[in-house]
């Protein structure tokens, strides 16, 4: 069963997402919280796979919330509110999905089977951590000696249940997950556990750029900056891809393209 913890300072939408949430015959609600101070006792606690977190509640927001959960394993998180404008912050803090109230029972199921689908697939990345870790290992063995720096150049991951080797120079772009990394390689992608920070030591600057604090870029796949709104803008890729360039990276993304460290024309 997947443990779930419902987070809802009004009653009757916590009610109602016990209930859906029992339908399903696939969870066990661990908890209900009114607050957001609250909900992080009872997450850090109780630990649950999935909660569904309110955005507004009078003592702390769910982006509070997450904030409190800074030392914790992040659940699933659905958020849950009647306000569509915190939408593009839910996803840039790694929400599964985003329920706008009111919501009916389709869509309901939509989100609780991305947030299942996020927690097998963790827990797959989970299992294979000690293979991955031996498989390091050995390469890392089988490697010719540095006579300077080595950078990253291939990652295990796994495939239909077999590892497979990906080579760095073959990823369009990195992007976190919390405690977890997802790789972008044309029309595929893995996920793998390791933080966004461990990854961006090993990655060669020469090739691997970050854009955003979710994303990181192989700048040979780059072909075009779009402006964007509040001084961010957004980056083309060769296969389509569209990745949000914040403003605190956007003049070192100009400075890699143009080879200069000038700032360019505004676009």
């Amino acid at each position: 069963m997947i443990t779930v913890i419902v987070v809802d300072d009004e009653n009757i939408a916590r009610r109602r997402l016990v209930r859906l949430l029992e339908e399903t015959g696939e969870a066990k609600v661990v908890a209900e919280c009114a607050g957001g101070r609250d909900a992080i006792t009872r997450i850090a606690a109780l630990q649950p796979l999935m909660v569904f977190l309110d955005v507004q509640m009078p003592d702390l927001d769910g982006f509070g919330v997450l904030q409190g959960l800074e030392r914790t394993p992040l659940p699933a998180i659905v958020f849950v509110t009647a306000f569509d404008q915190y939408a593009v912050r839910a996803f840039d803090v790694h929400a599964v999905d985003y329920l706008l109230k009111p919501y009916d029972t389709a869509r309901f199921r939509e989100a609780f089977a991305r947030a299942k689908e996020r927690i097998e697939s963790r827990a797959r990345t989970d299992e294979d951590g000690r293979l991955r870790a031996l498989l390091r290992e050995y390469l890392e063995q089988d490697a010719p000696p540095a006579s300077g720096r080595e950078f990253l150049d291939r990652v295990a991951v796994k495939v239909d249940g077999a590892l497979r080797i990906v080579r760095t120079h073959d990823i369009d772009w990195w992007e976190t997950d919390g405690n977890y990394v997802r790789l972008h390689v044309g029309p595929a992608n893995h996920l793998i556990r390791a933080t966004a920070m461990s990854i961006e030591t090993q990655l060669d600057p020469r090739q691997f750029l970050r854009i955003h604090r979710r994303y990181i870029v192989n700048i040979d796949r780059v072909v075009e900056v779009q402006p964007w709104f509040g001084g961010d803008s957004i980056v083309l890729l060769k296969n389509g891809a569209k990745l949000r360039l914040s403003r605190t990276y956007r003049e070192r993304l100009h400075s890699r393209l143009l080879g200069v460290r000038s700032e360019p024309a505004a676009l």
